[in-house]
C-alpha cells in the first residue's frame, strides 16, 4: 500500500507544478507580448526620427552638406587656388 501512496503523493506534486509552470508560462507569455509591443512602438518611433533626419538633410544647403561631409568649399589646397 506504501507505494501507491507513494505514487499519490508524486502524482499531486506532478499536478502542483504542473500548475506553476502554467502560471509562470503564462506570465512569461504576457512579458514577451508586452516586449513585442514596446520594440514595435520603438521601431516606428526610430522611422519618425529617420525620416525627419532626412527631411533635415535634404533642407540643408549645399554649402553646410559639404562642410557636413567635410569638404570645405574655401579651401584652397583641394581647389589648387
Amino acid at each position: 500500500m506504501s507505494s501507491i501512496n507513494d505514487l499519490v503523493d508524486r502524482v499531486e506534486r506532478l499536478l502542483v507544478r504542473h500548475e506553476e509552470l502554467k502560471r509562470t508560462n503564462t506570465l512569461l507569455e504576457q512579458q514577451v507580448q508586452a516586449l513585442t509591443l514596446e520594440r514595435d512602438s520603438l521601431r516606428s518611433r526610430l522611422a519618425a526620427a529617420r525620416a525627419r533626419i532626412d527631411a533635415l538633410l535634404d533642407r540643408l544647403p549645399l554649402e553646410a552638406a559639404d562642410l557636413l561631409d567635410g569638404d570645405d568649399p574655401s579651401d584652397s589646397r583641394k581647389t589648387g587656388a
